[in-house]
């Protein structure tokens, strides 16, 4: 089994049904004796430059460890689905658990504005 990490940019048009794909892909990889580690959902979020005509697209971060005769069928499936317009999975060394610095920068920001409504009460 080894380590990877995926990350999926999602059509914008899908973002109400980003649960089922979760729930999909979840499926694929328990199926083939995966396990997930992390998964977070970054939302919504501006593209570094037009993909298709888009400027915006859903963002989905997972860890997965997984047998390496599988992550062929997941790349495969992941190409043939059309509400993913880009993927990328990268083999890590080892396990990855903590929040990503993109998550971490997200709740940063929540937390600043919660304080700042406190302040101003």
């Amino acid at each position: 089994m080894r380590y990877y990490e995926i990350i999926l940019i999602i059509h914008p048009d899908q973002s109400d049904q980003i649960e089922d794909i979760l729930k999909y892909y979840k499926s694929i990889i328990d199926q083939n004796k995966g396990i997930i580690s992390r998964l977070e959902n970054w939302g919504r979020r501006q593209l570094s430059y037009p993909i298709n005509k888009l400027h915006k697209a859903h963002y989905i971060l997972m860890n997965i460890m997984i047998n390496n005769n599988y992550i062929n069928n997941l790349e495969k499936n992941f190409f043939l689905n059309e509400s993913i317009i880009r993927y990328i999975v990268i083999k890590t060394k080892k396990e990855i658990k903590c929040m990503s610095p993109i998550l971490k920068s997200k709740d940063e920001h929540t937390e600043e504005k919660s304080n700042d409504i406190i302040k101003t009460i």
